[in-house]
């Protein structure tokens, strides 16, 4: 045969660099997932299992929402003639702010006593806040990372940093948690949490199965059904109904959601996690109410998936049948998880917080709350918008 035309070794050369492109492009993609299996969590075994057998909530192989036979349905299934991937990709909303989100660095913890009546709340962004209660103190649904995202390195990046570092918290009574959705329970931050801290994660049935993987000593893990209770340091918190769903990847329903109710001996507080707007709300209100402070969950809702996260103005008629006091908006601001303008929520929520004559408070990441003399609402998000 002939020598190789220089066509020939140009054709060549050409098909080793894209073989060695796409041998780099998988062990680039393989580098960005690595972390994920990890991450997934972990199943529910053992007497873990027996148990989730026995919740009420627990029927046909799942849990399932409040009289409902079927899971709800998740973002991206919702009964819609839209294409709804498409519109989170390409869509004309505004969905980040112009300039960045004024953070506030909270100052140190007023130093009470468990007898104190004092009750404050500082919001650290999307779902994450710390409630100080008579002396004690909770966190709530804690995501540090950067990704709301089985992968560190694909998936919705914070529109703002942490007001303070995982290891700027002041040491915490308990850490409670919603569900085990990534944007309400994050690996790197459980294993932060669980480093430097020593207070239980109080969680709904099943999520223990993600935390014993993680690394949380069995002793630090307390599951709870609805309705029941777990007291911690004069604190009684009580897992109440939502109507949401759960999953870390492809399985379904396989652990439970839950609100919350925190109580000491004076004061209360409830925070919804992720819920669409039911009639429950009325019969934890009836039960567990009044509360002093409600932080309910106003972002990340569209009609496809109402039964699943509420509009603003459900927030407030939720907040209503709660007999709540003071209403603090949450899971909202931090990550774009939705089709709507980023401000649009809280816009909506202050329209009908004036036009219902509710209390409303909207702190800025990292300002501390007192319940009761809350800073006036200013409207700091549409000067950034």
């Amino acid at each position: 045969m002939g020598a190789p035309t220089e066509r020939g070794r140009r054709g060549a050369t050409g098909a080793r660099l894209a073989g060695a492109a796409g041998l780099a492009a998988l062990a680039g993609l393989g580098w960005s997932v690595r972390d994920v299996p990890l991450a997934l969590g972990g199943r529910l075994t053992g007497a873990r299992a027996e148990r989730a057998l026995r919740s009420p909530q627990y029927r046909a192989g799942a849990f399932r929402n409040p009289a409902s036979s079927r899971p709800a349905a998740s973002p991206t299934t919702g009964s819609t003639d839209r294409n709804l991937l498409r519109e989170l990709f390409f869509g004309k909303q505004k969905r980040h702010p112009s300039l960045p989100v004024p953070l506030v660095r909270p100052t140190h913890p007023p130093q009470t006593s468990a007898r104190s009546r004092e009750l404050n709340v500082i919001w650290y962004g999307h779902a994450s806040a710390l409630v100080e209660i008579e002396g004690r103190t909770v966190l709530i649904d804690p995501v540090w990372s950067q990704r709301c995202s089985p992968s560190a390195r694909l998936g919705p990046k914070r529109l703002h940093a942490p007001p303070v570092g995982l290891d700027e918290l002041p040491a915490v009574d308990a850490i409670l948690i919603s569900h085990d959705h990534y944007d309400h329970l994050d690996l790197a931050t459980v294993r932060g949490l669980t480093a430097r801290q020593e207070a239980p994660f109080v969680v709904p049935l099943g999520v223990g199965a993600h935390l014993e993987r993680w690394g949380v000593p069995e002793h630090r893990i307390v599951e709870l059904d609805w309705s029941e209770s777990h007291d911690v340091a004069g604190l009684r918190l009580t897992a109440t109904p939502a109507q949401h769903f759960s999953g870390r990847g492809l399985r379904r329903d396989t652990t439970l959601w839950s609100s919350w109710v925190i109580a000491g001996a004076h004061r209360s507080v409830f925070y919804t996690g992720d819920s669409g707007y039911f009639d429950g709300y009325s019969a934890i209100g009836a039960g567990y109410g009044p509360f002093d402070v409600t932080l309910m969950q106003i972002g990340a809702y569209d009609q496809a998936w109402q039964d699943i996260h509420m509009f603003p103005e459900d927030a407030v008629s939720a907040h209503l049948d709660l007999r709540g006091g003071l209403l603090l908006p949450v899971h909202w601001a931090t990550f774009n998880l939705a089709v709507h303008d980023w401000s649009e929520p809280v816009d909506r929520l202050w329209a009908e917080a004036k036009a219902r004559d509710v209390r409303l408070v909207v702190p800025r990441p990292g300002e501390r709350v007192v319940v009761d003399d809350p800073i006036p609402v200013d409207g700091w998000w549409q000067a950034i918008a």
